[in-house]
């Protein structure tokens, strides 16, 4: 054996020794580790726990003490609507062009599309969808890009009752807001708001807004295509107001209404065959025409008596939420505006030809056409209900007649307004008997009909009789005209190179057309405006817009 295994074998029981010493000292340190790691966890858990409580609680106690706001002002503010005797949309006065409407007037494929396309569990969810919430505090926090995926319900809350400050403890206090509400109204009443809160674009905020902004239709005759195109509008409105005017937009527009409707399909808010039936539909230009500043007259005239009828000031009108139906004949109101817009040749340069044409119903006082001006921004003053014109021989009936009441004071008038013997030539038409002119028919709010408009007539010619219409001069009828009219009459002050103006008037039983021109030179600096004379060609200019308003059914 050799010295170093010799020195080994004498090593070995002392080695072992110390080895199982050094295990039983790690085997009795062992536990201790456990039992210590053991309490370290459970003091994790703990403050873990409580700390999950605490939250718990204050999230308890945040949403306790968090009330559901009422909503903004301006969103709680609605427009006035004003449309022609045939329903179609003439303009509107307000803050906003808004019109709250009750759910039952939105026809269910509406909400459904608006639902496939914003918020597909809206039906189901508790108001918040957890996982947007999440992202979208993230986002904030890491300064990133705001994000969207907010429920119906709390775009809601965010447009209706809260600021629009993008801010992690607005978005905290924006899902409080929307499970709070979630659980204290229905479904229906959320919907209800958002339909009527949110923006369309175009400048309509709210479902009935938007319905005619877009389709010139009211909400409940949307169809399934223009109530899918209109739930696709919502994404980016500002972009996809301009689709029926540019090709670019619309297109985008298209691709998202088909995402809409394969959606609605595979819920089974749409069957087959209403999918396969679906029509992307034709949008109204925008930005609207030219005609609309026009229209401003009708509206001003509009808007004074619908106040009047009301008892309230034009302001409170504006803001009320009113739609106003007026008598007007849109048709025939934009037909005399074209030829107007024509002009008369012959007219000096430099003169400015003004014109008023009025359209009554004889027996009635309904008012279907009021011309008062070209260009309601430049000049607001209306001819046909303020402008004193010059009469001339076209007072000369009645001089004759010596009628009383309202029309009495018209003898004695040397410049009367164009709606003053307007509405006496329509008298003449309807056998003597007066109506005063009126421009509102119905006035409702919320599908109620406030006011409704009752014709106030008397006998201003009494005995009127065959001899006495014959006093009418003949005016011969417009090219083309199919059937002669009936009453006619024609006047005005100066006569030949010297006319200074010119009165025309035609009448059916139906409608009693009256126009007046006169022309003169602008004011320059402290020099007033001053009369000039009329063309020759004035008086084909007149014959034109008594006739062809007649003739296209105006009533």
């Amino acid at each position: 054996m050799s010295a170093s295994r010799a020195l080994g074998a004498q090593r070995r029981p002392g080695a072992r020794i110390r080895s199982a010493a050094s295990r039983r000292r790690r085997d009795a340190r062992t536990p201790r580790r456990r039992r210590a790691r053991g309490r370290g966890l459970r003091r994790a858990a703990a403050a873990l726990g409580a700390l999950a409580l605490l939250a718990v609680g204050a999230l308890v106690v945040a949403y306790e003490m968090t009330g559901i706001p009422e909503p903004h002002p301006e969103t709680a503010m609605q427009s006035t609507v004003f449309v022609d005797g045939h329903g179609a949309y003439l303009g509107r006065r307000g803050p906003v062009d808004r019109q709250e409407v009750p759910l039952s007037r939105v026809p269910r494929p509406v909400q459904d599309a608006v639902i496939a396309a914003e918020n597909r569990s809206f039906r189901t969810d508790s108001g918040i969808s957890p996982r947007a919430v999440l992202r979208a505090a993230v986002s904030t926090l890491s300064g990133g890009e705001r994000q969207g995926g907010s429920t119906i319900t709390q775009q809601y809350v965010k447009n209706a009752l809260l600021s629009p400050e993008q801010s992690l403890s607005r978005k905290f206090r924006e899902a409080l807001i929307a499970v709070k509400l979630d659980r204290t109204r229905s479904k229906d009443s959320i919907l209800q708001g958002y339909l009527n809160t949110v923006y369309f674009g175009r400048g309509a905020a709210g479902i009935e807004a938007a319905a005619r902004n877009y389709f010139g239709v009211d909400v409940q005759d949307l169809t399934v295509g223009q109530g899918a195109a209109l739930a696709a509008v919502i994404n980016i409105p500002s972009y996809y107001e301009r689709a029926g005017s540019d090709p670019e937009v619309t297109r985008k527009l298209m691709d998202r209404w088909e995402w809409i409707l394969d959606a609605m399909a595979d819920s089974g808010a749409l069957t087959a065959a209403e999918r396969a039936q679906a029509r992307f539909p034709a949008f109204r230009f925008y930005p609207p025409g030219d005609m609309d500043g026009q229209r401003q007259y009708l509206i001003d005239a509009a808007a004074k008596e619908s106040a009047d009828r009301l008892g309230i000031t034009v302001d409170q009108l504006a803001r009320g939420g009113y739609t106003v139906h007026t008598t007007f004949d849109l048709a025939g109101q934009d037909a005399v505006s074209q030829r107007v817009a024509e002009g008369v040749p012959g007219l000096s340069e430099g003169t400015t030809l003004h014109a008023a044409v009025i359209g009554l119903v004889p027996g009635d006082g309904a008012v279907r056409v009021l011309y008062g001006g070209a260009d309601y921004a430049h000049q607001p003053f209306n001819d046909a209900l303020s402008g004193a014109v010059e009469a001339g021989t076209a007072l000369d009936p009645f001089m004759r007649l010596k009628p009383v009441g309202p029309l009495a004071p018209l003898r004695r008038t040397a410049a009367p307004n164009p709606l003053q013997l307007a509405s006496a030539y329509a008298a003449m038409a309807a056998q003597g008997r007066y109506a005063t002119p009126y421009t509102v028919a119905t006035i409702t709010r919320a599908g109620r009909t406030v006011y409704s408009a009752h014709p106030d007539t008397s006998q201003v010619i009494p005995a009127l009789a065959a001899p006495v219409v014959a006093t009418y001069a003949a005016v011969p009828r417009a090219a083309g005209e199919a059937e002669p009219v009936p009453y006619g009459f024609s006047g005005g002050a100066g006569t030949g190179p010297g006319t200074r103006t010119l009165w025309m008037t035609t009448a059916t039983p139906a409608l009693s057309m009256t126009a007046a021109l006169f022309a003169e030179h602008p004011a320059q600096g402290r020099q007033p405006a001053t009369p000039a004379h009329l063309p020759a060609s004035a008086g084909a200019l007149a014959k034109v817009l008594v006739h062809r308003p007649v003739r296209g059914g105006a009533g």
